[in-house]
């Protein structure tokens, strides 16, 4: 059951979560982070992490969120060399976006 990153982490980019994974399954893009389930051990380190509580395992995401599981998925090939595992600064708006919904259309796919 791993764990999956959800549409609040959108145009927040907060890192924490990935700095305490012990297996460096987080994947870094532009403007999200997602959590590549072949390397995910399910350990719950990250949940307590996240400041906009955007990680669930996969069978507990929110029914209106059910896409990022195939998201996190899909984006962790194709971000798979951008391995992420240290905190870094949030987005420069990061406070700002936290609280908004329907961020999926802000999503950045490539680099």
């Amino acid at each position: 059951m791993p764990y999956v990153v959800t549409e609040p982490c959108i145009q927040c980019k907060y890192t924490n979560c990935a700095a305490v994974c012990p297996v460096d399954a987080f994947r870094e893009g532009p403007n999200f982070l997602v959590i590549d389930p072949m390397e995910c051990i399910d350990c719950d380190a990250c949940v307590s992490e996240c400041p906009v509580e955007a990680i669930y395992p996969d069978d507990e995401v929110p029914e209106k969120w059910e896409d990022y599981i195939d998201l996190n998925e899909r984006l962790s090939e194709a971000w798979e060399d951008r391995i992420i595992n240290e905190t870094q600064d949030a987005l420069p708006d990061a406070d700002d976006w936290a609280t908004k919904e329907d961020k999926l259309d802000q999503l950045v796919e490539t680099w």
